[in-house]
């Protein structure tokens, strides 16, 4: 090669190799991907969710989450508007209560197969954990805690009262209407209604106590109302005496911090365990968690463990693979779990519980106790709910208001819940 030739072709690669240059990415960048995080929650939890989300991408700085966070009200209208524009998140926390009518929509996507290519890891959960969130053999979603419905209460109440603390594992209904009258007899402190936000939960509890289920194959697995009316009719007996905060202030939708239990106006409040910590929280005084009371009568246990909520993926969504990363992290990575602290259940991996068990503060120990109670006083939990059932809560809902507000006879209000009902659901 000539000199003259030697001299234009380095020439050339001088005036190109500024563009080559430009047009390069540097070795240490990375393409930004982003993922769509949204959950239903509370203060508490939308704080460690947020811290969560922070650490994993200080772990993957290649990945942008952006969180969307609502109150469960208005959660899934906001996801069913999402969904019908096709604009769902790419993980969003599901519900058992909702999870067959999203499979049987199309709306969620098999996660079997980020667990068979290991993005995620559950070789240290027991299959029973996973139960929940399996329709037909696919996993639709994965438990992100193990949860219990229960009621929580003030100790120190029933102390001014004179009453010592039940054993919640053998009380039954007549010793809660008991004690419930006495503490407002001495003390003046009133009981709530049960599960304002979702009456259903509360009369399940009785019902499985018959031996039947809320939820048939088409229409509701029960003809005996004597266990749902019973569960109205306790809170009819309270609310003449006087002793039941009244229904049009106790269903008033608004913040744990605002509600009569955290102001001190009720001696017990009834929730799942896993809402403990920001129930104590919002109190400000320590609780005690217990079982639910048991009917008089009973043939089988009320009780059951279920999943506190899972993670979802959308069969929409638009970055999956992030997604399954950010749920592998968010179940197995120790520190994460050490900051969030059980807030939405008792961790599944068998090696996060161990080592969450001996890391907890007395709050959430309480919780790590209750589930070990509610473990050997639980009976098998039923199928998912039918895809009918959201509509079924809201009637539910709106019944049991009518009942306690005494705009509709008791007979009447349950007369109503079983026609409606079984109109709905078959």
């Amino acid at each position: 090669m000539t000199k003259k030739r030697m001299f234009m072709l380095a020439l050339v690669a001088l005036i190109l190799l500024p563009g080559l240059l430009f047009a390069m990415p540097a070795a240490e960048e990375k393409a930004e991907s982003t993922m769509r995080l949204a959950w239903w929650g509370n203060p508490t939890r939308d704080e460690r969710t947020l811290k969560a989300a922070d650490m994993f991408m200080a772990k993957y700085p290649g990945v942008k989450i952006e969180s969307e966070t609502t109150g469960w009200a208005g959660y899934w209208d906001k996801l069913a508007t999402q969904a019908v524009a096709g604009s769902l998140p790419d993980l969003i926390q599901h519900d058992y209560a909702y999870m067959l009518q999203w499979v049987v929509d199309n709306q969620l996507a098999d996660l079997t197969p980020y667990v068979k290519d290991g993005t995620i890891d559950l070789s240290k959960v027991n299959e029973s954990f996973l139960t929940g969130g399996m329709v037909d053999g696919k996993i639709y979603g994965i438990s992100l805690g193990t949860n219990a419905v229960c009621l929580t209460y003030d100790p120190a109440v029933l102390a001014r009262a004179g009453i010592a603390k039940p054993n919640t594992a053998t009380w039954t209904w007549e010793d809660f209407e008991r004690i419930a009258l006495e503490v407002y007899r001495k003390t003046g402190v009133q009981t709530l209604p049960f599960f304002t936000t979702d009456p259903r939960v509360g009369f399940e509890h009785l019902i499985r106590q018959t031996g039947a289920k809320l939820f048939g194959t088409t229409g509701l697995g029960f003809t005996d109302v004597a266990a749902l009316r019973e569960f109205y009719a306790i809170q009819l007996r309270l609310l003449d005496a006087g002793a039941l905060v009244r229904p049009e202030v106790a269903f008033v939708s608004v913040s744990p911090e605002e509600g009569e239990f955290a102001k001190g106006k009720s001696w017990v409040e009834f929730i799942w365990s896993n809402q403990f910590v920001a129930t104590q929280a919002a109190a400000g005084r320590p609780l005690e968690l217990g079982l639910m009371p048991i009917l008089k009568g009973a043939k089988a246990k009320g009780t059951y463990l279920k999943p506190s909520m899972f993670f979802s993926i959308p069969a929409s969504a638009e970055n999956p693979k992030d997604a399954a990363r950010f749920l592998n992290y968010f179940l197995n990575d120790i520190e994460v779990n050490d900051m969030l602290m059980g807030e939405r259940g008792i961790p599944i991996p068998d090696d996060v519980r161990a080592h969450m068990a001996t890391k907890v503060d007395a709050i959430n120990k309480q919780i790590f106790d209750f589930i070990s109670l509610a473990s050997t006083n639980s009976g098998s939990i039923d199928p998912p709910d039918p895809p009918a059932a959201g509509e079924f809560l809201k009637m539910a809902r709106d019944v049991t208001l009518e009942i306690l507000l005494k705009r509709i006879s008791l007979d009447a209000g349950v007369a109503k819940i079983m026609n409606e009902g079984n109109n709905i659901l078959r």
